[in-house]
């Protein structure tokens, strides 16, 4: 593990000279989650993993947190790392990070990949969300953890997987207390600041999202998909949140076949 001088812990792996892909986890969670992703892209790629601030090994913010503040971090970690241009893949948080980076620094932006990420919500999905950020200010993380593993996994796989359930409760419970409602709240808030984007975004895009994703679903990703122009949206059939891994090679092949693609394109 590396650090940076501004405190984010990050991993990178792959041929030093390949296409670069920078991979953002979501709201409490950290760098771990992608370890069933990576090995299916280090041979070819150059993949960037880290944590957010306030997550896992990253320092905490160091103003009040909102996209920007974590955009900021990955302009500052691309930087760092000598990365001028990436495919950009954001999962939940980490894909509304994504869109608000393709924003601010499009130049440093070769593609998206959207991972189960929010678009516009109902009012009473709106409301829902705020009640949980206050239950995780009122009581931290545990007060919502055990709901949120019935909306990430589906019932058979929580039954049949109690390891993976105590890996990532364990993931949630390191947040710290006093700073993880405020980034629960960018979750809750941040939305309207990349809906309906001005200018448009243009890069190559993929959407992805489960059909049970309940709070995440089809037609947010057809929504975040039509914003981009080119933009393709695919639904997981049977899987709720955290399919990547629930069921990694559902989402590993076509994140690996959009790369591959990209990479023919630029090298034609």
């Amino acid at each position: 593990m590396h650090t940076t001088p501004d405190g984010t812990a990050y991993e990178i792996t792959g041929p030093s000279h390949a296409p670069c892909v920078v991979l953002i986890h979501g709201l409490g969670l950290n760098k771990d989650c992608w370890q069933w992703t990576i090995p299916a892209l280090a041979d070819d790629y150059r993949v960037l993993s880290y944590d957010l601030y306030g997550h896992g090994q990253s320092a905490d913010p160091k103003a009040p947190p909102n996209l920007s503040l974590f955009s900021k971090q990955l302009q500052n970690l691309m930087m760092h790392c000598g990365m001028s241009k990436a495919c950009i893949v954001g999962f939940s948080l980490g894909g509304m990070i994504a869109r608000r980076f393709a924003q601010d620094v499009p130049s440093m932006t070769r593609a998206l990949i959207i991972l189960h990420s929010p678009h516009k919500r109902s009012a009473e999905a709106q409301a829902a969300i705020l009640a949980r950020v206050e239950q995780a200010r009122e009581m931290g993380p545990a007060a919502t953890v055990d709901a949120a593993l019935e909306r990430w996994f589906t019932d058979a796989y929580r039954t049949a997987n109690p390891a993976m359930m105590d890996t990532v409760r364990g993931w949630v419970l390191a947040n710290r207390t006093g700073i993880y409602d405020t980034i629960y709240r960018v979750l809750a808030d941040g939305i309207d600041e990349i809906v309906l984007p001005e200018p448009p975004l243009s890069c190559p895009a993929l959407v992805i999202t489960g059909d049970e994703d309940f709070g995440n679903g089809p037609e947010m990703t057809d929504a975040i998909a039509a914003e981009i122009d080119g933009a393709e949206a695919l639904v997981l059939p049977g899987l709720r949140h955290m399919a990547l891994a629930e069921n990694p090679g559902a989402i590993n092949l076509p994140i690996r076949r959009f790369l591959d693609d990209l990479a023919k394109e630029q090298n034609q």
